[in-house]
């Protein structure tokens, strides 16, 4: 009798709760603890400086250098962790907050893959792309095509994707090898770049914006931006006043 009850009243229950909002638990964020955030190996690197085009360097040559260098950074960072990246444990491409990564094949063609695909799809784009002579040109006198920044652009946000997954899915691995400092690193880096030249559109970045703000990404380069802004205003209308 008393089973019987409880059964009536579970069911009251879920009738009941049924058109109630169900609570959305936050899910855990390892990344963004305090003792971790504060782990890197280039503590004292100035990244704004870092990413600044230098003096007589082509905007492109710079953008093709460091773009690169991302990828064989990015690309080493998932290789550490790969054999823990598989089928059957990570069966789509997810980032922090709940996002899918869906493939766009040459056709513009979409289809949901594993991670472990989709990142052997961003490699390989990747390194295809890099290797081309006509885009990338490493000889003197060859021209950047007129598309280069699209195909650097579109290069970066495949790359955030994959730093985002590493992030989301296997950040734990990567302090469990101790080298998470390493990849804050690369990520800092990373963003700076990216926002320096605006390489990544702003809402794809938005899932990880609470690690650019523990990490002195955004506010870093806001403080500048704003500090040029108050220098150019002071500027013009000195030249105003003189004029």
């Amino acid at each position: 009798m008393l089973n019987s009850l409880n059964i009536l009243w579970k069911g009251k229950s879920r009738r009941k709760d049924k058109d109630s909002p169900t609570p959305v638990q936050e899910e855990p964020r390892q990344y963004l603890e305090d003792t971790l955030v504060a782990e890197s190996i280039a503590a004292k690197v100035d990244f704004e400086k870092l990413v600044r085009i230098p003096v007589n360097i082509d905007r492109n040559e710079w953008l093709a250098t460091n773009t690169i260098s991302f990828f064989e950074h990015i690309n080493l960072m998932y290789g550490t962790i790969s054999e823990y990246c598989t089928p059957a444990g990570c069966n789509s491409m997810t980032g922090p907050g709940g996002t899918q990564y869906l493939w766009f094949d040459e056709k513009g063609k979409k289809c949901k893959c594993a991670a472990p695909q989709y990142v052997d799809f961003v490699m390989t784009f990747i390194q295809k792309t890099i290797s081309e002579e006509s885009v990338f040109p490493t000889k003197y006198g060859n021209p950047f095509p007129s598309s280069f920044e699209v195909l650097v652009k579109k290069i970066h946000r495949y790359l955030f994707h994959v730093l985002a997954h590493i992030y989301h899915a296997h950040y734990k691995e990567m302090v469990t090898f101790g080298i998470h400092g390493h990849l804050n690193t690369v990520f800092k880096h990373f963003m700076t770049m990216n926002k320096e030249f605006k390489l990544i559109d702003e809402k794809e970045t938005d899932i990880l914006d609470s690690l650019c703000r523990s990490l002195e990404v955004t506010e870093k380069l806001a403080d500048r931006d704003q500090t040029e802004d108050k220098e150019n205003i002071q500027g013009a209308t000195a030249a105003t006043a003189v004029s």
